[in-house]
């Protein structure tokens, strides 16, 4: 009885915001996370997958080739440049479904459309994940072995950038927002479709599966799909110095370097392809199973 009385004496005292923590607060930080540890988890597995992919990107090279490349370089060098991707991803998978909520909370007020404020918040958090694309810009420095001799670490990169200007962190911004954009509006749009078309879970192993399904297959037809994307925004980001050009001339560039052919242009398509699938696996699984359990 004492207890009761001095807990609601303790109440009175506290003022209304201290005595309310609103359900929204709690949900927003579950929601940050979650995708915090689902980026995380998946670097951690597949980085090893991504640095063979951006080698193929960079320089056209064959599975084989971008494999003995990094096999002569030595494990030493394996994980060379993770801490961005790590800091990066981390980062921005926490905007991604974080700000997705948020967003869509605050536009729900203003539009009645649920779609319509489903894809403007997607596009939104999209946007806002591009702020760390300094982050994506020192990983692509910190992967191309033509830099492995200026650079020793993500801070070096970050350091010798600033000399060329704030715009030199930012090469590459124009791709990295249209993909970003259309990317999350695809992917809150559609993943939950596809899990509902997937035989009914009946257990938390069988969600887990489930999860890992469809958010696999709904990252591997996105990674296809912006592939040339991520080509030329690539290239873009493994320049120094010098003019800034436009996406479609970078583009033609690379078009005329690999002859003119689509399936020069998709090399390494087919590991981005499993990589999505791993790592949209593993993140939609990990953030599903961390929702349930914060």
């Amino acid at each position: 009885m004492m207890d009761s009385e001095a807990h609601e004496k303790r109440r009175k005292i506290l003022s209304p915001s201290q005595q309310d923590i609103s359900p929204h607060t709690v949900h927003e930080f579950k929601h940050y996370l979650c995708g915090c540890c689902a980026a995380f988890n998946n670097i951690a597995i597949t980085y090893p997958i991504q640095k063979i992919l951006f080698r193929q990107q960079l320089y056209g090279l064959r599975t084989r080739g971008a494999i003995l490349q990094l096999q002569k370089e030595g494990l030493r060098n394996l994980y060379r440049g993770i801490l961005p991707p790590l800091m990066q991803k981390t980062t921005t998978l926490a905007l991604m479904f974080g700000l997705y909520e948020d967003f869509s909370s605050i536009l729900r007020q203003h539009i009645s459309s649920e779609i319509v404020t489903r894809n403007a918040a997607a596009a939104l958090a999209g946007a806002t994940e591009a702020l760390l694309t300094p982050l994506e810009r020192v990983q692509t420095l910190l992967q191309d072995n033509k830099h492995h001799d200026k650079f020793g670490n993500t801070y070096h990169a970050l350091k010798a950038l600033r000399s060329y200007g704030i715009g030199e962190y930012y090469r590459g911004l124009i791709p990295i927002l249209f993909r970003n954009g259309l990317s999350n509006v695809l992917f809150f749009g559609l993943r939950g479709p596809i899990k509902e078309h997937l035989p009914e879970a009946k257990s938390c192993s069988a969600h887990l599966i489930d999860d890992f399904i469809s958010g696999g297959l709904l990252g591997a037809m996105l990674g296809f799909l912006f592939f040339p994307v991520n080509v030329v925004k690539t290239r873009m980001q493994s320049q120094i110095g010098g003019e800034f050009q436009s996406f479609p001339k970078v583009f033609g560039k690379i078009w005329l370097e690999r002859n003119g052919k689509l399936t020069h242009l998709f090399r390494g398509a087919h590991l981005n392809y499993h990589r999505s699938l791993i790592s949209w696996g593993i993140i939609n699984a990990t953030y599903e199973f961390m929702l349930k359990l914060l």
